[in-house]
């Protein structure tokens, strides 16, 4: 079973590269993943929303999965993308996924149709009784419509020895703050947002899954560890660096901008499918003209 301190630190969410015919480019997405291995991220996250998973087909999915896991060669940690707002559908899907070289799992909120608090405890107690692994839990109100209060992060914490961490993308810094002091010890808290892994760090907070490591993996990663050391006028020079950026990366949604920075880098083509559409051309200048200032 993997150590809490194997899932700290910053966590790359990756992208699905496609070709021009909108076909995965497995080729693109293996020369990514070494990229953001050789370049220090410390665990890789798989078919989650950055990946652009909703679009993918269930072949696909295995087939990204396995060049992921592949080129990886058990060299870092893999979290996997898992979740559903049909509560009995994720629990048949978890029962038949084969979770061979996966370390643990990233579960969001059930979206669009708005449980309340107690349905959502009942969401995970349920992901967690089937889960043979670890399991993250993922917190993105802006996405799901509906808030993992922190009350109900902390009865899953503390109910549930498999439930390890959760990415907090909701930016509400009371919410946080309340995770942090009243978690148990090993207890994983790691940004969803990119611009506020610097404050969250400075808050106490464990590291990051993270959009822009795709494309800066080296510099956002150094970020990370030197706020986890204590580090902060170091970690917070590399945050304003960043700041700019990051603005600009999701003006026009995600995984659009990224994918317009791995094309400026010639890692993969800067292709997405429907409904997602490729950024503009004057966000397509601001980031490689901001790309070239880090």
């Amino acid at each position: 079973m993997i150590s809490h301190q194997q899932l700290r630190g910053t966590g790359v969410a990756l992208v699905t590269p496609f070709n021009k015919q909108k076909d995965v480019d497995h080729t693109a997405l293996s020369k990514l993943v070494n990229f953001v291995i050789d370049e220090g991220v410390d665990f890789l996250v798989a078919l989650g929303t950055t990946a652009e998973t909703s679009s993918l087909s269930d072949k696909e999915k295995f087939e990204v999965l396995k060049t992921i896991k592949d080129t990886n060669a058990n060299r870092l940690p893999i979290v996997l993308g898992v979740g559903s707002n049909n509560t009995t559908q994720l629990v048949d899907l978890i029962n038949k996924i084969d979770f061979d070289g996966i370390d643990a799992i990233l579960s969001v909120t059930p979206y669009y149709n708005k449980p309340t608090q107690e349905g959502l405890y009942q969401h995970f107690k349920a992901v967690s009784e089937v889960s043979p692994l670890p399991v993250i839990l993922y917190n993105v109100p802006s996405r799901t419509g509906v808030n993992l209060h922190a009350q109900t992060t902390l009865r899953l914490a503390n109910d549930f020895d498999n439930i390890i961490g959760i990415k907090e993308a909701s930016a509400n810094f009371i919410q946080l703050m309340d995770i942090i002091k009243h978690k148990p010890e090993d207890f994983i808290v790691l940004s969803g947002d990119d611009a506020t892994t610097f404050p969250l760090l400075s808050l106490g907070g464990d590291g990051v899954i993270s959009v822009i490591a795709n494309a800066v993996p080296k510099a956002f990663s150094q970020m990370v560890k030197s706020g986890l050391q204590g580090n902060y006028k170091e970690a917070r020079q590399l945050h304003y660096c960043f700041t700019d950026l990051l603005k600009d990366v999701f003006i026009e949604g995600n995984p659009a901008g990224i994918k317009a920075m791995l094309e400026m880098q010639d890692i993969a083509d800067n292709q997405l499918r429907l409904p997602l559409v490729a950024v503009s051309s004057k966000t397509y200048t601001r980031l490689k003209d901001q790309y070239k200032l880090l």
